[in-house]
């Protein structure tokens, strides 16, 4: 049996301790000893040189005979709170969990909500909704400092001497100014950019209707939409890829290390694109002939549309300049973390081409009033229509320019580029650039062939089913990956740039899986909804088009299932980008590519003309098949063998379990109503609405039960956000 611990009974007097003797003339438990012979002795270092300073302590240390012999009646303990309880001396108090600063009183969070969370690296809360982004991880990164220790004042009375501090780790808590974390400004970032694009989206279909009014879905409007095409698809490849996948990390990290911000290089950038586009530009314009007749062999076969098609490039064809402003700025802002400008600002193009296209109407009248084609068009409808298109991406690039003094970035031109890091970036570049024209080589081959097949099927009383009819369910099917993946990916590339900079792997891992899983929740249904519902859908959008409105339906319905692959693939190859890696994906742009091409030719050769673009939006999906194979074996051996495989696949599987019967179920009840009711607006809507919501219905029951934790997730962020 042990004796009550009483070692500091005697502290600073060197007396004996409990429970080992007690000398004559020893002072009597409880009573104040007297002072000691030698005044000047520390207390803190009394017994410093025992092997055992406190004894009392150790079982083995005990003698069991005075132990037993020990009178506790004539050594009471004293009273509690007489003394202080032993403690260590110089040991600082535990951190609390949720304040470093002990002034501060503030009440605990809630304990984190029972469902999926992870823990985010950089600071982020895994309690809170994972949108990611890089609001405030890019403005504040190279502000970072380490916290000040909070109890350093509590103990600078023991110091016997005055000695250099002890520099302290810094306590790993968040900041009291900012409860909602990185993860909240994240989340606000995504919201932000999906509003943009979602407004963005919504006008852009708008600009289509109009355009369909105004010139119909034909012959006469796919020799606009060759025009249309041109400046984007070279755009793209002289340096709009190398712009988004290259020069943007480098963006980011001048912002870190740079000494002004990145500023320096951001200009230098900014003068380089400007330099660049204007000489490409007007060598485009002088070559516009040679452009059209390579895009569509058929069209320069008529000496009518040629002219025309010449005519519409030539306006055309400057609005690359622009294109590359307004991208290059819009990029300098997302690296500031001011990502709203480059996703709003589009909504101004589109307004300016509907008023246009407005304006072509209430002059000449409608397609289906006034029939015009090639040849009936006057010269003042081609430049009302060129002009128009141009000033729509004047006035987005010059939208730019307020966003960037709020943001206070004054653009200058600088001409100083050696020796700056561009010619890493554009070594960098290279393989971005073979990427593109491995992607734009294919495209050229579908627009041949959909333009051809388009032609001969409109001379077959078959209209809408050419390089216009492509394009325009091309754009209404991409509107579910520009909405969610884009948005969230451009928000986390940056993110990931850093993650693949600082070798972390696993983080580079973790915001791959979540952005597929996530985003697969709208995407996967949104694949089967264009399946099911593709019809209705283009019947009602382009209804003023007249009958080639259907032919359209008929290519979104094609292209439906491919989405899925379509979005991972976008994902996958955000990780090569992370890390610089911009070979992997060329080679695996011309996998797709050449799948596509080759795909695309059978279809055109082997269907009838009617049909031809149809099998060619399929081919479209399955090149982006094979290319998720092989973009996804390469990047899990970059990442360490490890790309949450079974967790994403998991994901997709349930998803597509749950959407099978529902897109049966919506297409079922889409059918039958155009059954009865036609497909005119009020048939096609009526369509539309039942077979929506009966596949909306059936999803989400099956998911339910299917229990969808991504779902489950994205439902309680919803609702949290709407308050509910």
């Amino acid at each position: 049996m042990n004796a009550p611990y009483d070692g500091d009974r005697a502290q600073g007097t060197g007396g004996p301790a409990p429970g080992q003797g007690t000398a004559p003339g020893a002072p009597v438990a409880g009573q104040v000893p007297p002072p000691a012979h030698a005044p000047d002795r520390d207390p803190y270092v009394q017994d410093a040189y025992a092997y055992d300073p406190y004894r009392s302590q150790d079982l083995s240390a005990q003698d069991p005979v005075t132990e037993a012999l020990y009178d506790r009646a004539a050594h009471p303990p004293p009273p509690p709170g007489t003394y202080q309880e032993p403690g260590p001396l110089y040991a600082a108090p535990s951190a609390p969990p949720y304040a470093p600063d002990p002034r501060v009183w503030a009440q605990t969070p809630p304990p984190e909500p029972d469902g999926p969370s992870r823990h985010m690296p950089y600071g982020d809360q895994a309690a809170t909704t994972q949108f990611v982004g890089v609001d405030s991880l890019v403005t504040t990164a190279a502000e970072a400092e380490p916290e000040p220790d909070a109890f350093a004042h509590l103990y600078r009375d023991q110091q016997a001497t005055p000695r250099p501090a002890v520099e302290e780790a810094p306590v790993a808590a968040p900041a009291p100014a900012k409860p909602a974390g990185r993860a909240a400004s994240l989340l606000k970032s995504s919201a932000l950019m999906a509003a943009g694009t979602i407004v963005s989206r919504i006008t852009g279909f708008l600009r289509t209707l109009v355009i369909a009014a105004a010139i119909g879905v034909g012959t006469f409007n796919d020799t606009y939409q060759v025009a249309n095409t041109l400046p984007t698809m070279i755009y793209v490849l002289v340096g709009g890829g190398a712009l988004n996948a290259v020069f943007i990390p480098q963006l980011v990290r001048a912002m870190k290390n740079d000494s002004d911000g990145g500023t320096a290089y951001a200009n230098r950038l900014l003068t380089l694109v400007v330099v660049l586009l204007a000489g490409v530009t007007t060598v485009c314009v002088l070559a516009a002939p040679l452009f059209i007749t390579m895009m569509s062999p058929k069209i320069a076969s008529d000496p009518k549309q040629m002219e025309v098609a010449v005519a519409f490039a030539r306006y055309c064809l400057p609005t690359m300049f622009f294109m590359g402003i307004h991208v290059v700025l819009g990029q300098i802002l997302n690296a500031r973390g001011r990502f709203g400008a480059m996703m709003w600002t589009p909504v101004l193009n589109n307004i300016v081409v509907i008023a246009t296209f407005g304006a072509f109407i209430w002059a000449f009248g409608g397609f289906t009033t006034s029939g015009v084609n090639a040849s009936t068009v006057t010269p003042e409808g081609v430049r009302l229509l060129g002009l128009g298109t141009l000033l729509g991406l004047t006035v987005q690039a010059l939208a730019m320019l307020p966003y960037l003094r709020d943001a206070g970035f004054s653009p200058r031109l600088r001409f100083d580029w050696k020796g700056h890091g561009l010619g890493k970036a554009a070594r960098l570049a290279k393989w971005t650039f073979f990427f593109v024209l491995a992607n734009q080589v294919g495209l050229v081959v579908v627009t041949q062939l959909a333009t051809w097949a388009g032609s001969v099927a409109e001379k077959q009383g078959h209209p809408g089913t050419g390089i216009t009819a492509y394009n325009y369910a091309l754009l209404l099917w991409q509107m579910p990956q520009a909405i969610i993946t884009v948005s969230v990916m451009t928000a986390v590339l940056p993110r990931i740039s850093r993650s693949a900079h600082d070798g972390d792997a696993a983080a580079v891992r973790d915001d791959i899986s979540y952005g597929l899983r996530t985003s697969a929740v709208a995407i996967v249904p949104c694949a089967f909804a264009f399946l099911a519902l593709g019809v209705p859908m283009a019947t009602l959008l382009y209804a003023g088009s007249g009958a080639g409105a259907q032919n359209i339906g008929y290519v979104l319905m094609a292209f439906g299932l491919g989405l899925i692959p379509y979005s991972v693939q976008y994902v996958v190859l955000r990780g090569f980008y992370a890390y610089e890696d911009t070979r992997t994906p060329f080679y695996n742009t011309v996998i797709v590519a050449g799948v596509n091409a080759a795909v695309s030719a059978a279809a055109f050769f082997v269907l009838p003309a009617r049909w031809a673009v149809v099998g060619m939006a399929a081919a479209y999906g399955l090149g982006y098949t094979v290319g998720v194979g092989v973009a996804w074996r390469r990047l899990k051996t970059r990442l360490g063998g490890d790309l949450d495989g079974a967790h994403v696949m998991r994901t997709y599987t349930r998803l597509t379990g749950a959407c099978i019967p529902a897109a049966l179920v919506a297409g079922a009840a889409a059918w039958g109503i155009t059954h009865y009711l036609g497909s005119g607006v009020t048939g096609s809507l009526a369509a539309l609405v039942a077979g929506a919501i009966a596949l909306a219905a059936v999803f989400l029951i099956a998911a339910k039960r299917m229990r969808i934790e991504e779902l489950n997730a994205m439902v309680g962020m919803v609702r949290g956000r709407l308050g509910r």
